[in-house]
C-alpha cells in the first residue's frame, strides 16, 4: 500500500464526505445507532464547509492516488480539537488512522498548543483503543439524546 499524506482542499469535499457517510454510517448501523449524517451529500457539505474554514488544518490520505480517508484540526484556540476523524472502511485495520491521527498529532506539537482533545462514541472499540494508544485518556461521558420533543410546558417555565 502506497500511502501518502496531503493537505485538504475545497475539491476534496465529495470524495471525503462520502467516505466519511460511508465510515460513520457503517460503525452506526453495526451498533444500532442512527447515522451521524442523513446522507452523502450532507456530509460532503459538512466536510467541504470545514475544508473552507481557515482556522482548520486538514489532512487527507490517498493509496496510490485515492483519497481513502481525512483528519481535521481545529486550531481557533490554546486546545485544539481533532476531528472528524474518517478511514474509508475497506482500508480500515491498515494504519492509515493511525497515520491521520499522528500527523495532527504532531502539528499541535509544532504549534505549541496547549492541548488537543476529541469526542468519540463509546460504541467504536477499535479507535478508542488507537486514542488510548496514542496517550489520550477518557475524561469524562458524553451523551446525546435523540428523538422527538414532547412540546410539554411546566407552569413558570418557557
Amino acid at each position: 500500500m502506497n500511502l501518502t499524506l496531503r493537505s485538504g482542499k475545497e475539491s476534496d469535499a465529495r470524495p471525503c464526505g462520502e467516505i466519511c457517510w460511508k465510515a460513520f454510517s457503517t460503525i452506526s448501523k453495526k451498533h444500532n445507532y442512527p447515522p451521524d449524517f442523513p446522507s452523502t451529500e450532507v456530509a460532503a457539505e459538512v466536510i467541504g464547509a470545514i475544508l473552507k474554514r481557515p482556522e482548520v488544518y486538514s489532512v487527507v490520505a490517498e493509496v496510490d492516488g485515492t483519497i481513502v480517508g481525512s483528519n481535521f484540526l481545529w486550531e481557533g484556540d490554546t486546545i485544539a480539537g481533532i476531528g472528524p476523524i474518517t478511514v474509508d472502511p475497506g482500508t480500515q485495520n491498515g494504519g492509515v488512522g493511525r497515520q491521520l491521527m499522528e500527523n495532527v498529532l504532531e502539528r499541535t506539537v509544532r504549534q505549541g498548543f496547549a492541548g488537543v482533545r476529541l469526542v468519540q462514541a463509546a460504541y467504536h472499540s477499535r479507535s478508542l483503543s488507537l486514542y488510548a494508544k496514542l496517550g489520550f485518556v477518557v475524561r469524562e461521558p458524553l451523551a446525546t439524546m435523540q428523538g422527538t420533543p414532547l412540546r410539554a410546558t411546566m407552569p413558570g417555565h418557557t
